[in-house]
C-alpha cells in the first residue's frame, strides 16, 4: 500500500512537502520553507512535521525557496540521505541557499535586538539553519539528467521530466513497487505554462495511476503571453512621459530573467524609449549566472539567441547593480528608469528600498509580475489600498499599480486541467491530488476535474494521510 500525506502545501501555497510511504522506504518530496505570517512561519519550519531519521530519500523539484528551503535544516536534524534533483536546480540551489541563509541570520538578528532593546520575556531566537548546513545539503545532493530513471530507495525510483517552470524545474515521476505491482505517481511540482520564453514547454508523463498536482491559479486565468511584452512597453512609455520610475518585484529566479528577456525583444524592437533598466538583486544576478551555464534548458528560440553569440540577458540599456551604495543611488535619481528588484513579494530584499522611495509619487508605476501570496505586502499592493506599510511606517500608495498575471510562470486553471486531461489520456489515472493552492483556487479545480470525469479528487488538509 502506498499512502501519501501532505505536510505542507496543504490547502496553502507556500512550504511544499509531501511525504510517499511504501511498504519499505519513505520518500520525501520537497522540503521548502513556509512563508506567511512571522510566528507562524517560526513554528512551522522549525517543526518540520516528521523525524529526519524516518526518511530514505528526499526528491526535489525545483529550487524556489518554498519548494527547496527547509532542506538545510532537514539536514542540520540529522538527514544524511540523498536528495535527488535535475543539474540546473543543484546549481541554483547553492546560490539560493546561501541567500536564505543569510536572511535567516539577519532575520534573528533583528529579532533578539527587539527582544533585549523591549526587555521582552523571550528566550533569543536562533537562525533555522546556517552556511554549513547549506553546505551539508549541498553535499547531499545528486544531479539526475531529465528522462534518465534512477532508483532512489528500495523500491521506488524517479524519472525527471521539464516542468517549464523555472530553470531545472522538473515533473517527478515515480515507479513504486507496491507488492509486486508497479504505481506510477506522478508530481508536477510547480508547472509551467505552454510558450513561455527562455524554456522548454512542459512534458506530459505516461502511465501514472496518480497525479499530485499545483493549484496555485486552479480558480483563474492568465492573459496570453502573446500581449505581455506590448503591455509591459505600454506601461513603460507611460510612465516615463510623465517623467517616473518602473518599480517590478522580482522572484529572483526565472521571473527576473523572463523580465529582463522581454525588455531585450523589446529594445531590439525600439518599442521603447531610451531608459535604463536595472537589475538591483544580487541574487538575481548569480541565479543569472546559472542561467548561462545551462542552455540544454533553453527553449529553440533562446537556444538560437545563444548560438548567434548573443545573450538574453544582455542589452545596451541594462545595468545589473551589486553594491549597495549603487542601490541606492537609484533612488537618487530624478529621471526615469526602470527596476527590477527581489523580493517578489515585496516581504524583504532591496524591492522594499524602492518601494519606500516610490511609492507615495504619482508618476511612478509598480508592476506586479507574479502571484501574492496573502498577507504580504505585494498583496496589499495588488488590493491597491489606499495606505501601506513599509519598514514599519504607513505610506499613501499614490503610484500606479498595474498587475500582470500574464508573466506568471505557473500554469492557470485551463493549462492545470489540459495537463490533467493529458495524463488521463496517457495512463490509468485513477487519483488525483490538488495541493500548492489556496482553498478557493484548489476547490475550483477539483470541482472542474470531476465535472471532466475525474474518478478521484483530494483536496488534502495538512497531515491528511491518502491511500494509493
Amino acid at each position: 500500500m502506498i499512502t501519501i500525506q501532505s505536510i505542507g502545501a496543504a490547502q496553502t501555497v507556500t512550504g511544499s512537502r509531501h511525504l510517499i510511504r511504501t511498504q519499505h522506504s519513505s520518500l520525501l518530496l520537497d522540503c521548502g520553507l513556509f512563508q506567511g505570517h512571522r510566528h507562524e512561519s517560526i513554528e512551522r519550519n522549525r517543526d518540520l512535521g516528521f523525524s529526519p531519521e524516518d526518511i530514505d530519500a528526499v526528491v526535489l523539484s525545483h529550487a524556489h525557496i518554498d519548494h527547496s528551503g527547509a532542506l538545510p535544516r532537514l539536514c542540520k536534524q540529522g538527514y544524511r540521505g540523498s536528495i535527488f534533483t535535475t543539474p540546473a536546480t543543484r546549481d541554483l540551489c547553492a546560490a539560493m541557499l546561501a541567500d536564505a541563509a543569510m536572511i535567516q541570520l539577519a532575520d534573528t538578528r533583528y529579532l533578539n535586538r527587539a527582544i533585549e532593546r523591549d526587555g521582552l520575556d523571550a528566550e533569543p531566537i536562533e537562525p533555522l539553519f546556517e552556511q554549513e548546513d547549506v553546505a551539508l545539503a549541498l553535499s547531499q545532493m545528486i544531479g539526475v539528467p531529465y528522462h534518465r530513471r534512477h532508483q532512489v530507495t528500495r523500491d521506488a525510483s524517479v524519472t525527471f521530466l521539464d516542468a517549464g517552470h523555472v530553470l531545472g524545474s522538473a515533473i517527478c515521476v515515480l515507479d513504486i513497487d507496491d507488492e509486486g505491482e508497479n504505481k506510477r505517481v506522478v508530481f508536477t511540482g510547480d508547472l509551467g505554462r505552454r510558450g513561455s520564453p527562455i524554456l522548454r514547454d512542459p512534458e506530459l508523463p505516461s502511465g501514472a495511476c496518480a497525479l499530485i498536482t499545483e493549484s496555485t491559479y486552479g480558480d483563474r486565468l492568465h492573459p496570453p503571453l502573446s500581449e505581455m511584452d506590448d503591455q509591459l512597453a505600454e506601461v513603460v512609455r507611460r510612465t516615463h512621459a510623465r517623467g517616473g520610475k518602473v518599480i517590478i518585484p522580482s522572484f529572483a529566479l526565472e521571473r527576473a530573467q523572463q523580465i529582463i528577456y522581454s525588455f531585450k525583444k523589446l529594445h531590439q524592437a525600439n518599442k521603447l524609449p531610451h531608459i535604463p533598466v536595472y537589475l538591483d538583486s544580487p541574487l538575481a544576478v548569480n541565479i543569472t549566472q546559472v542561467f548561462r551555464l545551462h542552455p540544454e534548458c533553453y527553449d529553440a528560440e533562446a537556444r538560437a539567441v545563444v548560438q548567434g553569440g548573443d545573450s538574453p540577458f544582455e542589452f545596451d540599456d541594462l545595468h545589473y547593480t551589486a553594491s549597495p551604495e549603487d542601490s541606492r543611488g537609484i533612488d537618487r535619481l530624478d529621471t526615469p528608469c526602470v527596476v527590477i528588484a527581489a523580493s517578489g513579494m515585496c516581504e524583504g530584499g532591496r524591492v522594499l528600498h524602492h518601494l519606500r522611495a516610490a511609492a507615495e509619487d504619482s508618476r511612478n508605476t509598480v508592476v506586479i509580475v507574479g502571484f501574492q501570496a496573502q498577507h504580504t505586502l505585494g498583496r496589499r499592493i495588488v488590493e491597491r489600498r489606499p495606505r501601506i506599510r513599509i519598514f514599519g511606517v504607513e505610506r499613501a500608495l499614490n503610484a500606479e499599480v498595474v498587475v500582470m498575471d500574464g508573466f506568471s510562470a505557473h500554469a492557470d486553471r485551463a493549462e492545470l486541467i489540459d495537463f490533467a486531461e493529458g495524463v488521463r489520456q496517457r495512463g490509468p489515472l485513477r487519483d488525483v491530488i490538488v495541493v500548492h493552492g489556496e482553498p478557493h483556487a484548489q476547490f475550483e479545480l477539483k470541482e472542474a476535474l470531476l465535472q471532466r470525469g475525474f474518478p478521484s479528487v483530494h483536496v488534502p488538509s495538512r497531515g491528511d494521510l491518502i491511500r494509493i
